[in-house]
Protein backbone atom coordinates (compact mmCIF):
# COMPACT_ATOMS: atom_id res chain seq x y z
CA UNK A 1 0.00 0.00 0.00
CA UNK A 2 1.58 3.35 -0.96
CA UNK A 3 2.44 5.85 1.76
CA UNK A 4 0.06 8.77 2.03
CA UNK A 5 1.32 12.32 2.20
CA UNK A 6 -0.58 14.74 4.41
CA UNK A 7 0.39 18.13 3.01
CA UNK A 8 -0.47 20.25 6.09
CA UNK A 9 1.72 18.07 8.35
CA UNK A 10 4.48 18.11 5.75
CA UNK A 11 4.40 21.93 5.73
CA UNK A 12 4.43 22.02 9.52
CA UNK A 13 7.48 19.75 9.69
CA UNK A 14 9.48 21.67 7.12
CA UNK A 15 8.61 25.13 8.40
CA UNK A 16 9.01 28.04 6.04
CA UNK A 17 9.92 26.06 2.92
CA UNK A 18 7.99 26.94 -0.20
CA UNK A 19 5.75 24.51 -2.04
CA UNK A 20 8.35 24.39 -4.84
CA UNK A 21 11.12 23.52 -2.36
CA UNK A 22 8.91 20.79 -0.92
CA UNK A 23 8.16 19.36 -4.34
CA UNK A 24 11.81 19.39 -5.39
CA UNK A 25 13.08 18.15 -2.03
CA UNK A 26 10.59 15.29 -1.84
CA UNK A 27 11.63 14.15 -5.29
CA UNK A 28 15.34 14.29 -4.41
CA UNK A 29 14.95 12.56 -1.06
CA UNK A 30 12.77 9.73 -2.28
CA UNK A 31 11.74 9.12 -5.86
CA UNK A 32 9.07 6.84 -4.31
CA UNK A 33 7.49 8.07 -1.10
CA UNK A 34 9.07 6.93 2.16
CA UNK A 35 6.99 4.88 4.57
CA UNK A 36 5.18 6.63 7.41
CA UNK A 37 7.45 4.87 9.91
CA UNK A 38 10.63 6.08 8.20
CA UNK A 39 9.25 9.61 7.79
CA UNK A 40 8.61 9.75 11.54
CA UNK A 41 12.24 9.20 12.53
CA UNK A 42 14.32 12.10 13.78
CA UNK A 43 17.02 11.31 11.22
CA UNK A 44 14.65 11.57 8.28
CA UNK A 45 13.24 14.80 9.67
CA UNK A 46 16.78 16.18 10.10
CA UNK A 47 17.51 15.22 6.48
CA UNK A 48 14.50 17.26 5.36
CA UNK A 49 15.70 20.23 7.41
CA UNK A 50 19.14 20.03 5.75
CA UNK A 51 17.56 19.78 2.28
CA UNK A 52 15.44 22.85 3.03
CA UNK A 53 18.72 24.80 3.42
CA UNK A 54 19.72 24.15 -0.19
CA UNK A 55 21.67 27.14 -1.50
CA UNK A 56 22.66 28.54 1.91
CA UNK A 57 26.26 29.79 1.73
CA UNK A 58 29.16 28.05 3.44
CA UNK A 59 30.77 29.98 6.26
CA UNK A 60 33.46 28.50 8.50
CA UNK A 61 32.17 28.13 12.06
CA UNK A 62 28.55 28.91 11.14
CA UNK A 63 25.64 26.79 12.39
CA UNK A 64 22.70 28.54 10.74
CA UNK A 65 20.09 29.51 10.18
CA UNK A 66 21.37 31.22 6.99
CA UNK A 67 25.03 30.10 6.72
CA UNK A 68 26.68 26.81 7.60
CA UNK A 69 29.91 24.88 7.70
CA UNK A 70 29.64 21.10 7.35
CA UNK A 71 29.16 20.21 11.00
CA UNK A 72 27.10 23.35 11.57
CA UNK A 73 24.55 22.04 9.07
CA UNK A 74 24.28 18.71 10.90
CA UNK A 75 24.07 20.41 14.32
CA UNK A 76 21.33 22.75 13.07
CA UNK A 77 19.35 20.01 11.29
CA UNK A 78 19.29 17.65 14.25
CA UNK A 79 18.67 20.43 16.78
CA UNK A 80 15.51 21.35 14.83
CA UNK A 81 14.19 17.82 15.50
CA UNK A 82 15.20 17.75 19.16
CA UNK A 83 18.56 15.97 18.95
CA UNK A 84 21.76 17.51 20.27
CA UNK A 85 25.05 16.91 18.47
CA UNK A 86 28.53 18.11 19.40
CA UNK A 87 29.96 20.92 17.24
CA UNK A 88 32.74 19.35 15.14
CA UNK A 89 32.64 16.51 12.62
CA UNK A 90 35.13 14.48 14.70
CA UNK A 91 33.10 14.97 17.89
CA UNK A 92 29.93 13.99 16.04
CA UNK A 93 31.59 10.81 14.80
CA UNK A 94 32.67 9.98 18.35
CA UNK A 95 29.09 10.49 19.60
CA UNK A 96 27.15 8.48 16.97
CA UNK A 97 26.50 4.75 16.81
CA UNK A 98 28.88 3.50 14.10
CA UNK A 99 27.27 1.44 11.37
CA UNK A 100 28.42 -0.25 8.17
CA UNK A 101 27.71 0.91 4.65
CA UNK A 102 25.12 -1.86 4.19
CA UNK A 103 23.21 -0.58 7.26
CA UNK A 104 23.09 3.09 6.25
CA UNK A 105 19.70 4.76 5.95
CA UNK A 106 18.47 8.20 4.94
CA UNK A 107 19.35 10.62 7.71
CA UNK A 108 22.48 8.82 8.91
CA UNK A 109 25.66 10.87 9.08
CA UNK A 110 28.45 10.30 6.56
CA UNK A 111 31.93 11.07 7.86
CA UNK A 112 34.83 11.64 5.49
CA UNK A 113 38.18 10.72 6.98
CA UNK A 114 41.90 10.67 6.36
CA UNK A 115 43.44 7.93 8.44
CA UNK A 116 41.77 8.16 11.83
CA UNK A 117 40.85 11.86 11.52
CA UNK A 118 37.38 12.95 10.42
CA UNK A 119 37.47 16.13 8.32
CA UNK A 120 33.94 16.43 6.83
CA UNK A 121 30.35 15.36 7.53
CA UNK A 122 27.10 15.25 5.61
CA UNK A 123 23.64 13.70 5.96
CA UNK A 124 22.91 10.61 3.87
CA UNK A 125 20.08 11.23 1.38
CA UNK A 126 19.98 7.79 -0.26
CA UNK A 127 21.30 6.61 -3.62
CA UNK A 128 24.92 7.31 -2.63
CA UNK A 129 24.28 11.04 -2.06
CA UNK A 130 24.54 13.45 0.86
CA UNK A 131 23.31 16.90 1.79
CA UNK A 132 26.28 18.94 2.96
CA UNK A 133 27.92 22.33 3.16
CA UNK A 134 31.14 21.68 1.23
CA UNK A 135 33.64 24.56 1.47
CA UNK A 136 34.25 28.29 1.31
CA UNK A 137 32.67 29.79 -1.82
CA UNK A 138 30.14 26.94 -2.11
CA UNK A 139 26.58 26.39 -0.84
CA UNK A 140 24.54 23.67 0.88
CA UNK A 141 23.76 21.12 -1.79
CA UNK A 142 23.08 17.50 -2.67
CA UNK A 143 26.22 15.70 -3.84
CA UNK A 144 27.40 12.22 -4.70
CA UNK A 145 29.69 10.63 -2.10
CA UNK A 146 33.05 11.14 -3.80
CA UNK A 147 35.34 9.02 -1.64
CA UNK A 148 35.61 5.47 -0.36
CA UNK A 149 37.17 6.85 2.84
CA UNK A 150 33.88 7.32 4.66
CA UNK A 151 32.37 6.04 7.87
CA UNK A 152 28.70 6.06 8.81
CA UNK A 153 27.07 7.02 12.10
CA UNK A 154 23.54 7.00 13.40
CA UNK A 155 22.34 9.69 15.78
CA UNK A 156 20.85 8.11 18.89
Amino acid sequence: MPAQVHVPSLFARVGTASALTLAVTSTMLAPGLVSDAEAATHSTKALKVAASKKGAPYKYGAAGPHRFDCSGLTVYSFKKVGKKLPRTAQQQYNKTRHIGKSQRKRGDLVFFHSGRSVYHVGIYAGNGKIWHSPKSGDVVRLAKIWSKSVWYGRVR
